[in-house]
């Protein structure tokens, strides 16, 4: 090896010691697309030290193990996706409003994030063996269960809302619709030639949601 190679060596190996929280999400990165394309068995730390031009010992430093990685892994995304619900301003507008934006939200976010509903599959395979292990995962999608009851009991003060619905249940029948169309859209859509990516199709999927959602609650 060259000097000017031992000093780029050197250097980034500085750089790392030197941001270590831009190390982890280096790898926490890299790791959510191998975990996604390859799942928690298939997926190689060799292979996201490669990437991440860092090691093995490091991850395991960083993470404790492989497992430890995946869980960090999910713990990001479902923080992603729960960060950027907070920003919504869901109580600034009225409850019908919020609740059409935020099935628009979950209808963009996800298609926008296939490897959100790709990591979400493979833990459903695992039967949430380590989102079990995350009390992170469980303490953060309380806040959209608590957003969904703020909105649904203001549209029933208001006289909007007539229907009776617990929250967690609202919140499957949005996820389910949106999930679907990501997880499925391959199998689905070969099946019925459709491209669901179609942007007339997206669109027509995308306010039929919102408008059944509405309906649902407002009795219409």
């Amino acid at each position: 090896m060259s000097m000017a190679e031992q000093d780029g060596r050197s250097g980034k190996a500085a750089s790392r010691r030197n941001d270590p929280e831009g190390t982890k999400r280096d790898i926490l990165a890299v790791a959510t697309e191998e975990f996604a394309t390859h799942g928690l068995s298939g997926a190689r730390v060799d292979a996201i030290a490669e990437r991440t031009r860092t090691t093995k010992r490091m991850i395991y430093y960083y993470f404790g193990s492989k497992e430890g990685l995946y869980i960090a892994v999910l713990e990001k995304a479902y923080g992603d996706i729960r960060a950027v619900e907070a920003d919504l301003r869901l109580g600034d507008v009225s409850p019908e409003q919020a609740i059409r934006r935020l099935v628009e939200f979950t209808f963009d976010y996800e298609e926008a994030h296939p490897n959100f509903i790709r990591l979400v599959s493979i833990e459903n395979i695992h039967h949430a063996e380590y989102i079990r292990q995350s009390e992170t995962i469980r303490n953060l999608n309380v806040a959209v269960i608590d957003t969904i009851a703020g909105i649904l009991r203001r549209g029933r003060e208001a006289g909007v809302f007539r229907t009776e619905v617990e929250p967690v249940d609202l919140h499957m029948l949005i996820s389910s619709f949106c999930f679907f169309r990501v997880s499925n859209r391959h199998t689905f859509g070969t099946i019925f030639r459709q491209d669901l990516g179609a942007p007339d199709l997206r669109e027509k999927h995308r306010r039929m949601i919102g408008d059944a959602v509405v309906r649902y609650l407002t009795g219409d």
